[in-house]
């Protein structure tokens, strides 16, 4: 069975974890990236895609409450796709985590996640406030080593959007650090057009 024949037999379950911007807070529409591409996605069939979001999480605390959160809406049936999406933010910058701890955080998420054959995908943390900008790049760039170096995909939303003209203009509209419609739309075209298709096995349609 090719990965497409297999793609259009199974049932996916998606998890997305991470802090309010996995949620979409500030965006006026109410999906935020996460729900940008799943609406751009064509699944064969109806995923089942769970938001799991806490505002203000670190990855400390995301890294101890992901599993169990996870667990309750994945299936055991071997027929069913389950599959782990990681939002990385910004609020290990607040908490005074270490680029270390950090580091060690997603690591520890990512091999028990590979443990568990569970597929992942990480979407790291966008540009913020312009006083945090280089600290957020050795942050971002921390993580897609991470990443890197157990070959799970990693969406680099920082570099592209430090100096793009529309996500700025957004943060700046909002005042509080949350984009809006235009800023979301932006962290997902950066999702669809850096393997997410290839990730879930699908067509890729959006170019």
């Amino acid at each position: 069975m090719s990965p497409v024949e297999d793609a259009v037999s199974r049932e996916v379950r998606i998890c997305v974890v991470g802090d309010e911007l996995s949620a979409g807070v500030g965006d006026a529409k109410a999906l935020g990236w996460a729900g940008r591409v799943v609406a751009r996605t064509r699944f064969p069939q109806p995923a089942y895609v769970f938001p799991l979001a806490i505002p203000g999480e670190t990855t400390t605390a995301l890294s101890q409450r992901w599993e169990a959160e996870t667990a309750r809406r994945f299936a055991p049936e071997p027929d069913v796709d389950n599959r782990l999406v990681i939002g990385l933010g910004r609020h290990d910058l607040d908490a005074g985590l270490s680029v270390a701890r950090s580091r060690l955080n997603l690591a520890n998420v990512l091999d028990v996640a590979e443990s568990h054959r569970l597929p992942t995908f990480v979407v790291g943390p966008p540009p913020g406030h312009a006083r945090d900008a280089e600290r957020l790049a050795e942050l971002s760039h921390a993580f897609s080593d991470v990443a890197n170096r157990r070959r799970v995909p990693y969406v680099d939303t920082f570099s592209p959007l430090v100096t793009h003209e529309q996500w700025l203009a957004d943060l700046a509209q909002s005042g509080n650090g949350f984009p809006g419609q235009a800023g979301y739309g932006l962290m997902a075209w950066l999702v669809l057009h850096t393997g997410w298709h290839a990730w879930l096995g699908l067509p890729d349609d959006t170019v």
